[in-house]
């Protein structure tokens, strides 16, 4: 256990470069204290202590801003930066050498039974904002770009951004077009740019009737 812990501060100064001693990670990072109250919660939950894993999660909950249901399954070195608005969903499962930034949901998609969260492999990184929801994998080495949302699979190697969330690089080659956090899809405005082409066409349709009502006049 107490490896555990040491490990979880460790990969606090790999990931973060403000971090600087070990009293300021351990009395300021609040993600560090909601995965140790995580790692007090989980053996309670499984042990059937349901309502006190729950009450210690709440607490965490309070004071980090971090939700993490104590039935979630956490391995070595996840780091949370930041973690405000951070949900980890019962069934959820996530690996070894995880990264997950602010805001970011593993989550459901509604009020299935058994296994309903999803499962982050082996060294994923989930970026700022980012939703994964429902009863998929997101494989080894992966990266969620920020405002994703994804409803599918994640193969090893790849890179997901949009809404919804599509695989632009696996393995190191490009598929179709590669988008950056700054430049993910935005629906409303691509919803405004085709009135605005509807607009323009139909301004010529009415230009093109009008010409053609003044021929007729003249005659």
């Amino acid at each position: 256990m107490f490896k555990t812990l040491k490990e979880d501060i460790e990969v606090v100064f790999e990931q973060d470069p403000a971090a600087r001693t070990y009293l300021e990670v351990i009395l300021t990072y609040s993600g560090l204290h909601a995965i140790w109250a995580h790692r007090i919660a989980h053996p309670l939950y499984k042990r059937k202590f349901f309502f006190i894993a729950r009450v210690i999660s709440q607490i965490s909950r309070f004071f980090t801003g971090i939700e993490i249901h104590p039935g979630a399954k956490i391995g070595r070195r996840l780091f949370i930066d930041h973690g405000m608005g951070v949900v980890i969903g019962e069934t959820c499962e996530i690996g070894d050498n995880v990264t997950v930034f602010q805001g970011v949901t593993l989550g459901g998609t509604g009020k299935e039974k058994g296994k309903r969260h999803p499962t982050i492999m082996d060294n994923a990184l989930i970026a700022t904002g980012a939703k994964v929801l429902g009863s998929i994998t997101v494989g080894e080495n992966s990266k969620i770009g920020a405002g994703s949302v994804v409803l599918k699979d994640v193969p090893p190697n790849s890179t997901v951004v949009g809404i919804p969330g599509r695989v632009v690089i696996q393995d190191g080659i490009r598929i179709g077009k590669d988008l950056d956090h700054c430049d993910l899809p935005d629906p409303i405005n691509d919803r405004l740019k085709e009135l605005e082409l509807e607009i323009e066409k139909l301004k010529i349709e009415l230009k093109g009737a009008t010409l053609e009502r003044s021929k007729v006049s003249g005659h």
